[in-house]
């Protein structure tokens, strides 16, 4: 169950294949001059991105935990419609929700479901309409074309998708008109006559589609509904439940079904065992010999204690029948000494072998020679070859053939003939004392020996077929030859000479005898058969527990670095419902945007960049390198929070549960110091790797300070974020600041100074819903400053621009 919350977690965040992909990597050697990225391109993708229009007006009614839920509701309900619609959800920022359809996995209809899904949101919206009692609602952009989707960096790894045609998208969105669906060209020319459209104008409202030359529409009328017109219609045809799936879809029972897929590839996986026959596939079908030897003396060195107990079976067979001997017949002198001491030999040697293992009793000594015994295959087929020729040269000798029936004179049987005449045949006169009273019983103690052959485990059915084969053959000479005089009397003295039995025992004797060894031969062969195809399923289950193992591990290590480890544990605890929230009010903590605002100048999508592949390989090892700054000790209080295009964001204070409001400030904000640190380092990486690539990228970034709220938005699709003024105002304090720079706000710089750090105030700067707020330019740290002249960040505000490359 751990297994199967751990596997749906992770596929609810990252697609399959690119989650495959990265947990095949985990633990391998990195080569090559870059590190690897995940990221494949897609053609013909639609891409819907939808806002929140009045989203202040909610948040400046609500509290913070209030916003979050009604946010969570929300986008756990627009994740049920991607479901429906078959949207792969990419990323939520702050109110905005984005998806695509049509990737990984290519559909024809993938415009139509697009539409289908920003009409759905504008009406899902209504219920947050009502329920807050403002005039909110959604603003739709649905753009086509290709898109390059995969993740980025090495930690808190997000789904998302990068190219011209995303920023167009995203341009679509804005461009709109509340409550509307906005389309490009491009998206209507996938739509097939499916939608009534006006035109949209988008050109007026937006540089960037102006500058692309796109015309724009809004979506008036539905023509065809849905499933009309996709591929979820000719499902419903096909017999298909399509009301089951969506109401499946709708109410979370995804869980379930993972469950019962993974139950039926399990089935069909055992039945697939039973037919594909493994030990054809992988041995000798005449010898039973696995083809590759390294298997096969894996099996012969297997440790098998059990098969040392089968030993056993020889004595007691040898026991018993010693017994049978004496109670039964008469034996000689030799048979007298020879039987109970062959017996005894057979029980010591046993007694050696099994006591000190399968007992764990006896002195060590004896316990170092059953585990070399164990560990020694050809050893324990040599002491079991030992017990077998003792046991069968006992056999032979108690037969005593030489003191079998001495006639030392002639019996007369009266037999009246069919013509009434009166004919007499004479026999020997059995002695007075006899040999054998029932000599078929050394017959049946053959086939006693042959039993005990058989129970004897990890002996090569080879080698049992040639040991039963002597036995047989010598069991036939005795009853045909040394007995047969001995069994022709028996016979006359049970049935009569006028009987008609016309098989005498001793070939009834060696016929059983050869009956009895052909199927213990049979069965010796299908018990190796057995024994070996269990061998073959035991390493197949070792093999598939350690990849599960394997799997579970790195399962965990990806869960662990897409959400906090804190919320990765709450998540993995117990199933969770979309409805439930996971959030948590934070009263002291730091926030940091950091953007490369030139990276848009670098990125082209030429043949010479792959298609503007290179140029997010190159991000890529940006990010990349900042995320390796976080295994460092000194930013152990700092998460990562997101990535958003070349715009990294981070936090720090979110592990720190031992908060008071009377704390020292240099107490309660050291760990703000640290995420000052951590910008000024990205600074230093950054410069870094400018010198090795030859370019001149420049961060443009924000700090600021104070309470935030952080949690996840939908359960069963988690996405870990934070809201909250803090946020709001540090993410103002980045794209309203100069490349290369940190622009803080006063409180934050005051804070700062406490702990060495130099600031240049910049003066009022206007924020969106904010007003004028008095911000500062960080200078350095002060130790750093004494020995260097300080550079005002106030001279030149022109961004630097790079060549592609």
């Amino acid at each position: 169950m751990f297994f199967c919350t751990q596997e749906r977690l992770l596929l609810s965040v990252l697609p399959k294949h690119v989650a495959a992909e990265i947990r095949e990597d985990l633990g391998a050697v990195v080569t090559g001059q870059f590190k690897k990225i995940y990221m494949s391109r897609h053609e013909n993708v639609s891409i819907l991105f939808a806002d929140i229009v009045g989203f202040t007006a909610i948040s400046s009614t609500c509290t913070a935990p209030e916003l979050v839920k009604i946010l969570n509701e929300l986008f756990a309900r627009f994740d049920k419609l991607s479901d429906k619609y078959h949207q792969l959800r990419i990323k939520i920022l702050g109110d905005c929700y984005y998806c695509i359809s049509g990737a990984p996995e290519e559909r024809p209809d993938h415009a139509v479901l697009c539409v289908h899904m920003g009409l759905s949101m504008v009406d899902a919206i209504k219920s947050v309409r009502e329920k807050t009692n403002t005039n909110v609602d959604m603003r739709v952009g649905v753009h086509t074309g290709a898109i390059l989707a995969g993740v980025m960096g090495q930690r808190q790894w997000q789904f998302d998708v990068y190219s011209r045609d995303v920023v167009l998208a995203n341009k679509m969105e804005s461009a709109g008109m509340p409550g509307r669906v906005h389309i490009s060209e491009k998206t209507l020319g996938f739509l097939k006559g499916e939608f009534e459209v006006s035109p949209g104008d988008g050109m007026s409202r937006e540089e960037a589609l102006r500058q692309a030359g796109l015309e724009t529409y809004f979506i008036t009328k539905v023509l065809k509904p849905y499933p009309m017109g996709t591929l979820d219609e000719k499902a419903e045809q096909n017999g298909k439940s399509g009301k089951e799936d969506e109401l499946s879809k709708l109410t979370g029972n995804g869980e379930k079904s993972f469950e019962e897929d993974y139950k039926a590839r399990l089935h069909e996986e055992l039945l697939g065992r039973e037919t594909k026959g493994h030990i054809r596939q992988q041995a000798n079908p005449l010898t039973l010999f696995f083809k590759e030897p390294k298997l096969e003396t894996e099996f012969r060195k297997i440790k098998d204690t059990v098969s040392l107990v089968s030993i056993s079976g020889l004595p007691a067979i040898a026991i018993f029948c010693t017994a049978a001997y004496f109670l039964v017949m008469s034996g000689s002198i030799f048979a007298i000494i020879c039987l109970p001491s062959g017996s005894l030999l057979l029980s010591i040697i046993a007694l050696i072998v099994i006591c000190p293992v399968g007992l764990e009793v006896g002195p060590s000594m004896l316990k170092r020679m059953g585990l070399k015994i164990i560990e020694k295959p050809g050893l324990r087929l040599g002491i079991i070859l030992i017990m077998v020729i003792i046991w069968c040269v006992i056999h032979v000798l108690s037969t005593d053939y030489e003191n079998t029936w001495t006639w030392p004179g002639t019996v007369s049987f009266g037999v009246v003939g069919g013509n009434g005449s009166n004919l007499t045949t004479v026999r020997p006169f059995p002695p007075a004392r006899m040999t054998h009273n029932f000599p078929q019983y050394l017959t049946y103690f053959a086939v006693l020996e042959l039993i005990g052959l058989t129970v004897l485990t990890h002996l090569s059915h080879l080698i049992k077929f040639f040991l039963t084969l002597v036995i047989a053959v010598i069991q036939g000479f005795i009853n045909l030859n040394l007995l047969q005089d001995s069994l022709d009397y028996y016979d006359d003295r049970t049935y009569g000479t006028t009987s008609d039995h016309d098989m005498s025992h001793s070939i009834t004797l060696t016929v059983i005898v050869v009956v009895v060894a052909v199927c213990l031969i049979l069965i010796n062969r299908q018990l190796e058969v057995t024994s070996r195809r269990l061998f073959l399923w035991q390493k197949e289950v070792e093999e598939q527990r350690e990849k599960v193992a394997d799997m579970r591990l790195k399962n965990e290590a990806l869960v662990y670095n897409i959400l906090p480890p804190h919320v990765a544990k709450h998540f993995l605890g117990q199933s969770k419902k979309d409805e439930e929230l996971y959030s948590k009010s934070y009263e002291a903590v730091g926030v940091l945007f950091a953007a490369m605002p030139n990276f848009s100048d670098f990125y082209t999508e030429d043949s010479v960049n792959n298609q503007g592949l290179e140029c997010l390989r190159f991000l890529n090892e940006v990010i990349s390198d900042y995320d390796a700054l976080l295994e460092q000790p000194r930013f152990k209080d700092i998460i990562k929070i997101k990535t958003i295009g070349s715009t990294y964001m981070a936090a720090s204070g979110l592990t720190d549960d031992n908060y008071n409001p009377n704390m020292p400030v240099k107490e309660k904000w050291a760990h703000l110091a640290q995420l000052t640190e951590f910008a000024l380092t990205l600074k230093e990486t950054l410069t870094n790797i400018n010198k090795e690539s030859f370019n001149n990228f420049l961060l443009r970034m924000g700090i600021n300070q104070g309470p935030i709220t952080a949690g996840v938005i939908g359960a069963r699709k988690p996405h870990y974020d934070m809201w909250g003024n803090t946020v709001n105002v540090s993410s103002r304090m980045e794209s309203t600041g100069k490349a290369g720079c940190i622009q803080v706000v006063e409180e934050t710089a005051r804070i700062l100074e406490e702990f060495d750090y130099v600031f240049e105030q910049r003066g009022l700067v206007a924020v969106k819903g904010k007003g004028n707020l008095m911000t500062y330019y960080l200078l350095g740290r002060k130790s750093d400053l004494k020995n260097s002249p300080v550079k005002s960040n106030l001279d030149d505000p022109a961004v630097p621009t790079t060549s592609s490359s």
